[in-house]
């Protein structure tokens, strides 16, 4: 089925369809892989194993157990925005996939703002957060929720400006055309396998993926959910569904901050020695693509896993004092190197 047999109405529903797979998969796929059965592993044990051949249906069970719980509203928490605020995170989520490419015409909406647009869609999530912990009523939820916003907004600089070197380099801010810049360009003369920006952006690769860490706000940036602190912080008060949807705005996240990782730095959906107008790309481009999210995502939660907690003040200055600095001398070094070779 191609646009031109299709109304304008058809052509929505199908693309909420698959944004909702695009969401939804990835998140399972997170949550079962590396929460379930990778940190058990790394802890020496087998992970959850009742629900389903080796254990594959506990996430079922999980989405379950959660819609059947009562949904607590504390006695004086702003109803309107309590119910408001996680629906705000998990839409935050689901834009950020709007601008990603799948393959060469597999995209639902190809901007040539598209990374432009995802940053600034990323920060939305601050927001739900801010009404989450403050609609709560409760001391705990608001020192989650401030803490968050804090580090959030610390953490944003870099990973902006990690995007910025590929930026440069690529000579577009348009998603389609970094995965093109990296499938045809050369590596000091060297075409054979394109020029995929790991290589050359090895630094903004780091800085990237710890500010995503500090994003999801995940171990060792979890100060605002700090269990042993302040319980769960913003989402202390919820339960049942909303509960549930944090948690799937959380893995959900990862999977979309892995998905513009995979495109920015490994390439997207392309992979060497197949052109990009092929079109068995439009099948084969998404599996590929979802292949680099998962071993982006592996990096992710390997981190997640082993390192401890940092304090707050420490938090704080790995960002400003570490992570900025870094950027802008990977800035300044892609600018000097785009005007050399």
């Amino acid at each position: 089925m191609t646009a031109v047999e299709l109304s304008y109405w058809q052509q929505t529903v199908f693309r909420v369809l698959g944004v909702l797979v695009a969401v939804i998969l990835p998140a399972g796929g997170f949550v079962y892989v590396f929460l379930f059965k990778m940190m058990s592993f790394m802890q020496s044990r087998l992970g959850p194993m009742e629900a389903g051949p080796y254990g594959s249906m506990q996430l079922l069970a999980e989405v379950g157990k959660f819609l059947q719980k009562e949904d607590i509203v504390p006695e004086k928490a702003d109803r309107r925005l309590f119910f408001l605020a996680p629906y705000i995170v998990l839409a935050s989520t689901f834009l950020l996939l709007v601008v990603m490419p799948f393959g060469p015409d597999a995209y639902f909406t190809n901007l040539d703002t598209g990374i432009f647009l995802a940053m600034g869609l990323s920060s939305i999530s601050v927001i739900g957060i801010l009404i989450a912990g403050w609609a709560s009523a409760s001391k705990y939820a608001l020192i989650g929720g401030l803490r968050a916003a804090g580090q959030l907004i610390a953490y944003e600089l870099p990973m902006v400006l990690a995007v910025v070197g590929v930026v440069i380099q690529a000579g577009t801010l348009n998603l389609q055309g970094i995965v093109t810049a990296q499938h045809s360009g050369e590596i000091f003369g060297f075409g054979g396998i394109g020029n995929p920006f790991i290589i050359t952006q090895l630094v903004g690769f780091f800085v990237f993926l710890t500010a995503t860490q500090a994003e999801l706000t995940q171990t060792p940036f979890d100060m605002p959910v700090a269990e042993s602190e302040i319980v769960t912080g913003y989402i202390t008060e919820y339960s049942g569904l909303r509960f549930l949807l944090f948690f799937i705005g959380e893995f959900a996240t990862a999977g979309a901050f892995a998905a513009i990782a995979a495109t920015l730095f490994l390439g997207g959906w392309a992979v060497p020695f197949v052109d990009l107008d092929d079109d068995i790309m439009n099948i084969a481009g998404p599996l590929v693509l979802f292949g680099k999210m998962m071993l982006v995502g592996f990096l992710i939660f390997w981190v997640r896993f082993t390192f401890p907690r940092f304090r707050e003040d420490q938090l704080q200055a790995f960002a400003w004092k570490f992570l900025i600095p870094i950027s802008l001398v990977n800035i300044l070094a892609t600018m000097v190197l785009k005007v050399a070779f």
